[in-house]
């Protein structure tokens, strides 16, 4: 069986386009793994909390108080949902040319040093390896090339942080100029519903291989 984790970030509820297109992610990968396990978070209508003074032990050193052990526990969920997971797909608007607050204190929450990441005199080593990853990002403005890609502090920001914790096979999926009318706004979604499709049909987000058990 393979496991999937869907994470959407919008805070824009039903008219979201990277929620669209999150569900049209799933909804393929479910057609062709019938038997996989699906997890959702929402991080955009059900926000991680900001790391305070008062919770920051809970991810950063050691918890004692109730409120650092209420932050070490759903710490300890989100990396769970993470580790279980083969495949990662995450809707990820742009906003302000960066990524939504939510997705980023769930990345404050699963960025924990001896579990997902680690140091040494060799540098800092991603503990999170052999999963892919799929980000859909949606845009109002084209940011992909052109005179605006160098505002583009989204893409390149989330490439560095899931690369920080061993996620390295990461494929970003543009639904761009959105903001330019109906008309680009649905060639958008339709173009990134292709792409997506594409993915999973082509076998590259498949179903895992049966484990062999020890006789």
């Amino acid at each position: 069986m393979t496991n999937l984790l869907a994470i959407d970030s919008s805070i824009t509820g039903a008219s979201s386009v990277s929620r669209t297109l999150v569900d049209h992610f799933v909804s393929e990968y479910a057609q062709h793994n019938p038997d996989a396990a699906i997890v959702r978070r929402d991080v955009g209508a059900e926000p991680i909390p900001h790391l305070l003074p008062e919770t920051m032990a809970g991810v950063r050193a050691t918890a004692e108080s109730d409120l650092e052990k209420t932050t070490r526990d759903l710490s300890d969920e989100l990396i769970g949902e993470l580790r279980q997971a083969d495949t990662i797909v995450l809707g990820v608007p742009m906003y302000n040319f960066s990524v939504p607050t939510g997705l980023r204190t769930w990345y404050d929450h699963i960025a924990r040093p001896g579990e997902t990441f680690s140091y040494s005199e060799a540098g800092p080593k991603g503990l999170l390896e052999g999963k892919r990853v799929i980000v859909i990002e949606s845009r109002g403005g084209l940011y992909s090339e052109g005179p605006a890609q160098p505002m583009d502090h989204q893409e390149p920001y989330l490439r560095t942080l899931f690369g920080f914790i061993g996620l390295t096979d990461v494929t970003f999926i543009h639904a761009e100029k959105i903001g330019f009318g109906p008309e680009a706004r649905d060639a958008a979604i339709s173009s990134a519903k292709m792409q997506l499709s594409a993915l999973v049909r082509d076998g590259s987000v498949a179903a895992a291989e049966p484990e062999l058990l020890d006789s």
